[in-house]
């Protein structure tokens, strides 16, 4: 059986940290992130794909709301439940607040992850989770211009392949601009705190 390798992406997170121009603010103005602070990055500037529902949706959709971007494969073993679990917790923890915490996948297997698999599998985290589909044009550009690598591993089969991802995901605050990137599994606690920090408006 194949091992299926995930990036976390810590070198690009500790990488990102250091680049002078990524943060605002300085001093005490500055939040206390848990998370990489990107704010002012010239990647992660939004899509337009279409959901499992078959809209078409951008990051303005979401105005208001902190967004969580998360890219993966529905038969992904543990990482990608993993990621999105953290998400629906973090939205507990924020209590009220959890209505303003949007939790969005995006599929690097949309040959496999059809509209009506995507709807039943995110389903699983929340009601209001999206799930966004490239086509197979579309995905190399939005990969590209979030950073994600992705590969397929073939299997045994045609259709038993997997697939090596990045396993960091991005928060945008509620006026649609990339503020931090999120480690693999650094919790739900920290996502919420970091959320929370954003619902303030910093």
């Amino acid at each position: 059986m194949l091992q299926r390798r995930v990036f976390s992406g810590l070198f690009l997170a500790s990488g990102l940290a250091t680049v002078p121009g990524l943060l605002t603010g300085c001093g005490q103005d500055k939040p206390a992130f848990k998370g990489v602070d990107i704010t002012g990055a010239d990647y992660a500037q939004g899509w337009t794909l279409s959901d499992q529902d078959g809209q078409v949706r951008t990051l303005k959709d979401f105005a208001g709301k902190a967004v969580v971007v998360f890219f993966g494969f529905t038969q992904c073993p543990d990482v990608c439940p993993t990621a999105l679990q953290e998400i629906a917790q973090a939205k507990q923890l924020l209590g009220s607040d959890g209505a303003r915490l949007q939790g969005i996948f995006v599929t690097v297997d949309p040959e496999r992850d059809t509209p009506e698999l995507l709807k039943a599998y995110v389903a699983n985290f929340g009601s209001d989770f999206v799930a966004l589909r490239p086509t197979p044009e579309q995905l190399p550009k939005v990969t590209k211009d979030f950073k994600i690598y992705y590969k397929k591993v073939e299997g045994k089969t045609p259709t038993s392949y997997t697939m090596d991802h990045s396993a960091g995901s991005f928060t945008f605050d509620p006026q649609g601009r990339i503020r931090l990137y999120n480690r693999h599994a650094s919790g739900a606690e920290t996502l919420a705190a970091d959320v929370k920090i954003l619902l303030s408006g910093k």
